[in-house]
Parts: C-alpha cells; sequence; structure tokens
C-alpha cells in the first residue's frame, strides 16, 4: 500500500508540472555542444519558453510525453519513497539514541533512487524524447519521430533490444543518487528540525509543506549540472547498433566539461529554473506517506 499511495500522489502532482518539465528539456537541450553566441536561443527563460511553445507548438504541446511522466512517476516515486517509508518506519533512519541520522536517510534515499530510477529508465528516455518534439523553427536537439510511449519503446526494443532500452540508464544513476539522497535527507532534517522549534503545531501539514519546499529547493541546486547531463544522454541520436553518434561516456564527464558542452554562458545549471519549480512539487512531503499529518 505503500508504493502504490506514493506512485498514485507524484502522478498526481505530473499532471500540473508536466509543462515544466517540457520547457526544462528544452532548455538543456538548447545550445548543446555549441558555443555560446553561435547559435539562436529560442528559449531564453523559461516564462519566454512557455509562451514561444504555446504560440508554435500550441497549448497542447505543453503536455506532451504526459504518459510516460505520469508512468514514470509512479513506478520511480512508488519505489522511491515507498521503500524509504519503510526504512524510515522500520528506525533504520535514527541512530541508537533516536536522533534522526542525516548520513543514514543519504544512503536510504540513494539506493531508494537507483532501484526507482534504473527500473524506470526505458519510460524516462522515452518521455525526453517526446518532450523534444518540436515545430522545426523553435525545434532543439535531435528530433525522434515518436508517435507515442508504446511504439516508441516497441520500436526501439525491436531494433536495439534490451540494451537500447535501458540506453543512458548507468549515465543517469549520478543523477538520481545525489538528487533523491539529498532531497530525502533534506526533507526528513528539515521536518524533524521544524518539529524541534515547535514553529508548527505537532502533525500540522504546514510542517511537510515547508520541508518539502526547502528539499525541493535543495536538490535542483545538487542535481542540476547531472540532470542537464542525462537529459542530453537519453536524448542522443544513434547508429544502427544502437550506440550514441556522439561520444559522451557518463553523466559525470558531461558535467565536468561544460564547455565542451557549449553552456558556458549559463554552465551545466541550464534550465534551473524550470527544474526548481518542478523538483518543489514533486518533493516528498506532497505524499501522504511521508506526510506524518492527520489532514
Amino acid at each position: 500500500m505503500d508504493f502504490l499511495m506514493s506512485g498514485l500522489a507524484a502522478c498526481g502532482a505530473c499532471v500540473f508540472t508536466n509543462p515544466l518539465e517540457v520547457v526544462k528539456t528544452r532548455m538543456q537541450l538548447q545550445g548543446e555542444l555549441q558555443a555560446p553566441g553561435t547559435y539562436q536561443r529560442h528559449y531564453r527563460n523559461v516564462f519566454h519558453a512557455f509562451i514561444t511553445i504555446g504560440k508554435v507548438d500550441g497549448l497542447a504541446a505543453l503536455q506532451k510525453g504526459l504518459a510516460p511522466a505520469l508512468l514514470y512517476q509512479f513506478l520511480m516515486n512508488g519505489i522511491r519513497l515507498g521503500t524509504y517509508g519503510l526504512a524510515e518506519a522500520g528506525g533504520y533512519l535514527h541512530t541508537v539514541e533516536g536522533t534522526h541520522s542525516p548520513a543514514r536517510s543519504a544512503a536510504a534515499g540513494a539506493m531508494a533512487g537507483i532501484m526507482g530510477a534504473y527500473l524506470g529508465s526505458p519510460i524516462y528516455m522515452v518521455k525526453t524524447h517526446l518532450q523534444a518534439q518540436a515545430a522545426s523553427e523553435i525545434a532543439v536537439g535531435h528530433q525522434y519521430k515518436h508517435q507515442g510511449m508504446f511504439q516508441a519503446l516497441t520500436e526501439i526494443g525491436q531494433k536495439h533490444g534490451l540494451v537500447g532500452l535501458w540506453r543512458g540508464a548507468l549515465g543517469g544513476l549520478p543523477r538520481v543518487i545525489v538528487g533523491s539522497s539529498t532531497q530525502l535527507c533534506t526533507f526528513s532534517s528539515t521536518k524533524d528540525l521544524l518539529s524541534q522549534w515547535e514553529i508548527f503545531p505537532p502533525e500540522s501539514w504546514k510542517l511537510a509543506l515547508v520541508a518539502a519546499m526547502v528539499s525541493g529547493i535543495a536538490v535542483v541546486l545538487a542535481m542540476a549540472p547531472f540532470d542537464v547531463a542525462c537529459t542530453r544522454l537519453y536524448n542522443q541520436p544513434t547508429d544502427a547498433q544502437g550506440k550514441n553518434r556522439v561520444p559522451k561516456f557518463s553523466a559525470t564527464s558531461c558535467s565536468a566539461s561544460a564547455p565542451s558542452l557549449g553552456t558556458k554562458d549559463v554552465g551545466i545549471m541550464k534550465g534551473q529554473t524550470g527544474h526548481q519549480l518542478f523538483k518543489v512539487t514533486q518533493a516528498p512531503g506532497w505524499s501522504p506517506i511521508l506526510l506524518g499529518t492527520q489532514s
């Protein structure tokens, strides 16, 4: 039941945050492997991106990739938050003295995130492909011609097998390790501190809300560089053997070489504004499993 409720809670938030994911994906792909000033900036900022996509692609384009996004959130957060919730309920996140352990929370969050993200990697890859699709005048990154989630998964599986479906999965793990451990650890630590300071009444929903907002901001600051690299790894074109045409060996190596990615002007933090808005609403406090409230 923990896993089911965690997944459903994440899906509920995803319906409202998917437009932010579309904007984030396109801003992260903009200027890929091009030196600053040598490419046209279709999306100047998150607000301009919303207007541009709505005008050129239509308002419906802001919900591109919604089906795989919902499925990924259900799988990823159902496993991640469900597993973390079980660890918390079992007392594994506290020391023998009964105090909260940030180190144990970070480790549990990282392990739970790895399991969820690796299993959902094919869905995340297809989601990235669909969200990057745009009219030619505002297209950024490689443009896949998928007609939908199932068609995309079937085509990739038939052409490249299971290896093709999990392409980029290992390169995306640093993103999940950093993001999940930071988010869940920060959420638990902030919630404990607020409880100790007695800022809100015990079991108040405001306690979880504030903790979720703090953890959402923290995870974006920590994860944004890895998220840019992960998006580009998943969206790269492939050859007949399913290998990436452009050599990028891992999310870590991509993050360490910002100038070669063509992002010297804004570095490896592209799409950070949209990412912050998205992650705040995806923080664990939105799940009834981790809310710890009665209302």
